[in-house]
């Protein structure tokens, strides 16, 4: 009967492969089992009824198992059959069996030729068999038949490689005797996952329906093809023998006889024949379970560590109990709030690798959003020239003013604080928007109790809503405090007496940044970019933006700025200067033709000139000269004047700005985040007990008690395998594995034939002794043997010779 030390072995993994099927594979682990591989009609289904002994897989023509089928034989004193998916019914019709096999591929498969790798789990229990798993896969078929896709063969394929491909999976590869060994699409398949043999065994069907005077003793004999565990021949019953209901037993008596009274066989008769590969599956997948045993525990103990937290909160659950429910709330409650707070203030522990945390956000949102809005409500300098001009001229009235007015710079200043409202409120908006989102990753952990989270989500934000407009009233006040009073005498104001276009001599720096000067002599290098540093008197550059390699320094008297044509093949958009009175602005260059990456970046050094007194080329247009002349009065008096308030206003602006920079943070924190926090430590608690009934909030979701039921379930079923693991000797003697064939591909392999009970060796019948060694061969030495495609004779060793002698008579 095989290892019987170990034959508890078996029935541990059938116990283990029903219980990892009930909680849904969760613990996924790679269980030992026989797969059976092999052509369409090459006699699998056969040889599996044969080890039943009864009549139970579909039959029919073309492809009938279309869903992997794990049959587990259970050694037992009575005969019937289950399935996984019909749990507590036994069916003692074989007949019944069939029919359950057929309607559940059809549930799954549809009435048509499809396939589904979804597996049916049967468990046959009777005196009659061994303890084995196998799985029979469907046959492999090379044309589509019917509705089947045309990639049917493909589809097989894939699934077949899904089992075969595990290490701890034998492979019973099926072959029919009457067709080429070599074109065995079971054994390619085989040989494609388990290229060295040791989980592949070879079945021979249909030995009996060979052509007259042929047989299959040489790959019996393990010569043809070797394979490291062999192959053992078996004869089903026909197909005539099907239809007339002849008895399993009967059929298996007759193979017996087959066996023995075979010329090409019965010298081997004990080795063949269903019951034999009975016993070799058995004691083989014995072996392989034992060995595969320390990987199994181990895995088995990692899941169950995994488990054990959590099968321990869960263990004396008790959904109903009030005092439960109470604690749980607080202890809810009060993970939240400490989530909350580590999302806002950091925390070193169990930091987020892949995005930023809500804290992180918000502080981003403060010193790097915020003044970029601040930033970019800068207005167009070509507009705020114009307004300062129409405020000086307005202020004036008819009169034509000496000194620059005061009055013109605070209308200006004014409506500059104005504008920072709208960048002030959007910052208030994306703070309360990233509160919301934080509010919801932390009720992430409520989940099991849906109500529970929805009623924290809703208070918290409402909460958080109202805060809102407290915040921005209060910053709205900011800006209505910055209107109020205009301090010019603030200590970083420039001022009056300070501006550069009134008394101080060292000009101011209006603009820095690199430009690409596109006219430079070809000879010296074409176009190259400097370092440009723009005062209200000069424009220079330099090498680099160190400033200490100064190159040259343009005088901004009488230039003026004009259009440039973008070339065809550049990508670079550029402007020009020049000078009004046609004499050279930089060595022999009349003018300077000067370059940015971008037409915004264009406009912006365009505006900076401007505000340095380097006008824009007059059009000959009427209306734009008219414009021109509205826009720009070329009284050098008003232009000083336009020039020392637009500086006034940058100044003061930069206080202003710099001032709502600080406090805009502050606000937020103290009316928003800070007022957030203390409300969830104070009063969430109170207001989710005076919102609604304390057990509807602690009803668990239907999910979390599946959960709850999977893991205790899963963790039990642990701890029960790894007992009766745990109890296995794993001291008992098993079979060791074969020696290893030469190849595959090799011509006879390199094991010795068969040798009688007194030393000599057998030869098959028809051979004589070969001149050149004890072993009889069909082919001399130096010819390939008929191997097909997987022949590679070359790489064989040769078996040394021996003195020519004649075999004694062996009995047969």
């Amino acid at each position: 009967m095989g290892n019987r030390g170990m034959e508890d072995l078996i029935p541990l993994v059938n116990k283990l492969q029903d219980a990892f099927s009930g909680i849904g594979q969760s613990c996924n682990l790679d269980l030992p089992q026989i797969a059976v591989v092999g052509g369409q009609s090459a006699g699998k289904s056969s040889v599996l009824e044969n080890f039943v002994g009864r009549d139970f897989l579909p039959r029919g023509s073309g492809i009938v198992t279309r869903r992997p089928l794990v049959l587990q034989l259970i050694s037992a004193n009575a005969e019937w059959a289950e399935f996984l998916h019909c749990k507590g019914k036994k069916f003692t019709d074989f007949d019944e069996v069939r029919q359950e096999i057929e309607a559940e591929t059809d549930r799954i498969t549809g009435a048509n030729k499809g396939i589904s790798p979804v597996p049916i789990n049967l468990r046959v229990y009777s005196p009659h068999v061994l303890n084995l798993t196998l799985i029979d896969l469907p046959g492999i078929t090379k044309v589509p038949v019917g509705d089947q896709p045309v990639d049917i063969e493909q589809q097989i394929r894939d699934m077949i490689m899904q089992f075969i491909c595990r290490e701890s999976c034998l492979i019973l590869a099926v072959t029919p005797a009457n067709s080429d060994l070599a074109n065995s699409d079971a054994l390619k398949l085989a040989k494609d996952v388990d290229p060295q043999g040791q989980r592949t065994i070879g079945v021979i069907t249909k030995l009996d329906l060979m052509d007259e005077g042929t047989d299959a003793r040489e790959v019996l004999e393990n010569k043809l093809l070797p394979l490291r565990r062999g192959y053992i021949g078996v004869v089903n019953r026909s197909q005539k023998d099907i239809d007339g209901k002849k008895d399993i037993k009967m059929a298996m008596a007759a193979e017996r006889k087959f066996f023995l009274t075979h010329p090409a066989y019965r010298h081997m008769a004990e080795k063949m024949g269903t019951p034999c590969l009975q016993k070799v599956l058995n004691q083989q997948l014995t072996n392989h379970i034992r060995d595969t045993l320390p990987a199994f525990r181990s895995k088995l103990q990692t899941q169950l560590l995994s488990l054990d937290k959590e099968a321990e909160e869960y263990r004396g659950y008790r959904p109903d109990d009030p005092g439960r429910k109470t604690k749980q709330l607080l202890q809810m409650v009060q993970q939240f709030s400490v989530d909350f707070e580590k999302r806002i203030e950091g925390s070193g522990d169990q930091v987020d690798t892949v995005e930023l945390s809500g804290g992180a956000k918000i502080n981003r949102i403060f010193h790097e959003r915020f003044p970029f809005e601040l930033v970019k409500m800068e207005c167009d300098d070509k507009e705020m020239r114009r307004e300062i001009s129409y405020a000086i001229k307005n202020i004036h009235g008819i009169r034509t003013g000496l000194f620059t007015p005061d009055m013109a710079f605070e209308a200006i200043v004014k409506k500059q604080i104005v504008k920072i409202k709208e960048p002030c409120i959007k910052c208030v908006d994306m703070v309360i928007q990233e509160l919301i989102n934080t509010v919801r990753q932390c009720t992430n952990k409520l989940d099991c109790f849906p109500r529970l989270r929805e009623e924290t989500e809703r208070i918290v934000t409402s909460h958080i809503r109202d805060r809102e407009s407290r915040a921005k009233d209060q910053v709205l006040l900011l800006i209505d405090v910055q209107l109020s009073y205009i301090n010019t005498n603030h200590e970083d104001f420039i001022g009056f007496a300070k501006c550069p276009h009134a008394f101080h001599p060292k000009p101011l720096v209006i603009r820095k940044g690199w430009l690409t000067i596109n006219n430079i002599s070809i000879i010296k290098g074409g176009a190259k970019e400097y370092w440009f540093v723009l005062t209200a008197e000069s424009l220079s550059w330099f090498k680099d933006d160190e400033e200490k390699e100064k190159k040259y320094m343009l005088p901004l008297d009488n230039l003026k700025v004009r259009d440039v044509e973008k070339g065809f093949m550049s990508s670079k958009h550029a402007f020009a200067i020049f000078n009004t009175e046609q004499r050279n602005v930089y060595k022999d260059n009349r003018f300077l033709e000067l370059a940015c990456d971008t037409q915004d970046e264009v406009d912006s050094w365009r505006a900076s000139l401007l505000r340095a007194g380097v006008y824009p080329e007059r059009s000959s247009n009427v209306s734009n000269c008219e414009e021109g002349v509205d826009n720009f009065s070329m009284d050098p008096q008003l232009e000083r004047k336009v020039e020392t308030i637009r500086n006034l206003v940058d100044s003061y602006m930069a206080i202003v700005n710099k001032c709502i920079r600080d406090l805009m943070p502050k606000t937020i924190m103290h009316l928003m985040i800070s007022n957030v926090k203390d409300f969830i430590n104070a009063e969430l608690l109170a207001q989710l007990y005076s919102a609604e009934d304390q057990g509807a909030l602690m009803d668990e979701s239907q999910e979390q008690v599946q959960r709850r039921d999977e893991v205790l379930r899963t963790h039990q079923s642990l701890k029960e395998a790894l007992a009766i693991i745990g109890d296995i000797s794993t001291t008992t003697i098993s079979t060791p594995m074969p020696p290893p064939v030469n190849d595959w591909r090799g011509g006879g392999g390199n094991r010795s034939p068969p040798t009688s009970p007194t030393g000599s060796r057998r030869m098959s019948s028809g051979q004589r002794p070969s001149p050149g060694g004890g072993r009889g061969a069909p082919h001399p030495p130096n010819r390939p043997g008929p191997l097909g495609p997987f022949n590679n004779s070359a790489d064989s060793p040769q078996i040394p010779s021996r003195p020519n002698r004649a075999p004694p008579n062996i009995p047969r």
